[in-house]
Formats: C-alpha cells, sequence, structure tokens
C-alpha cells in the first residue's frame, strides 16, 4: 500500500529522493513504501525504557512509554498515540485483510495497524513498526514514565496481527 510521499495533504513533504537520502532502508521501506519489519527484529518490541516515541520521518511525538505494553506479537505496542491529532487512521485492504492503517499526520509516513483487541483502558492496540519510529529517553532525574513491571495493561487473547 505504497503512498505518495509528496503528498498535499501532510504538511511535512518531501520528494521521494529526499525520504530514500535521509532514512535507511527499512525505515524507507516501512514508512514510506508501507512494508512491514518482521516480528521480534525491530529495535523497540522488548524496549522498555521511559520516554517517548517519535515518527522517524518528521519527530512528531507520536506514543509515551507509559501507554506501551506487551502484546505478544512481536511489535511494539501502544493503548493510546500522545493525542488524538498525531495519527491518521485509514482503512486498508491489502493483502485479502481489512484493518486500519495508522499514519502520522504531520507527514503520511506508514507506522503500522490499529486493533480493537488491546487494553483497558481505551481497548486498543497500536501494532507499531519499530523501523518507523524514534525514541527520546526521559530526562534524568525525572521519575520514569514506566517501567516493565508496572505496565500492567494486560492483552486480550486474540493478539499477534502484523502491524
Amino acid at each position: 500500500m505504497s503512498h505518495s510521499t509528496d503528498d498535499p495533504r501532510y504538511p511535512v513533504r518531501k520528494p521521494d529522493a529526499q525520504w530514500r537520502q535521509a532514512l535507511g532502508e527499512i525505515e524507507y521501506q516501512v514508512t514510506r513504501k508501507a512494508a512491514t519489519e518482521r516480528a521480534f527484529t525491530g529495535r523497540f518490541w522488548d524496549h522498555w525504557e521511559g520516554g517517548h516515541y517519535d515518527c522517524v520521518c518528521c519527530g512528531t511525538r507520536l506514543f509515551h512509554s507509559k501507554t506501551k505494553f506487551d502484546a505478544g506479537c512481536g511489535w511494539p505496542s501502544y493503548w493510546e498515540p500522545v493525542n488524538d491529532q498525531v495519527i491518521e487512521a485509514l482503512p486498508d485492504r491489502s493483502h485479502g485483510m481489512v484493518r486500519v492503517e495508522v499514519r502520522c499526520r504531520q507527514c503520511g509516513a506508514h507506522l503500522g495497524h490499529v486493533f480493537e483487541d488491546g487494553p483497558h483502558p481505551t481497548g486498543l492496540r497500536y501494532c507499531i513498526n519499530s523501523a518507523s519510529l524514534s525514541f527520546t529517553a526521559q530526562p534524568a532525574g525525572q521519575a520514569a514514565e514506566s517501567t516493565p513491571a508496572d505496565n500492567t495493561p494486560t492483552p486480550t487473547p486474540g493478539t499477534g496481527s502484523a502491524p
């Protein structure tokens, strides 16, 4: 489900050649061509440091570590974005499935998909490719936003769908 890299709907736009130059190969394929990294291979699937996750393409803050949980699917999973203005949800009928694709609302980067099998309080699971994210650690001296021990939301049975 490739999409235009210079779509006028998005405030941050670049020609394809500039995206290719700015991103690594996997980051480019995932964010600009809607590819999916293999499960359990991304740098953030088992990452629990306190901080926030941002769009690798434009730097928009997308998720807080306090909303990250282990869905057991092999991709970073979050139960909500930082607010309802940073992510765009679009129908995805590729690969013979019906899913909801999520993109960065600022640059159109493909992030992954959202499913309705997540934990409370939202019941959502944002299943996100690590390659679409960068991470900023919480400054030293501040209380951690989350740790594996306080990551209490538990996914509902049937999780494991790809981003």
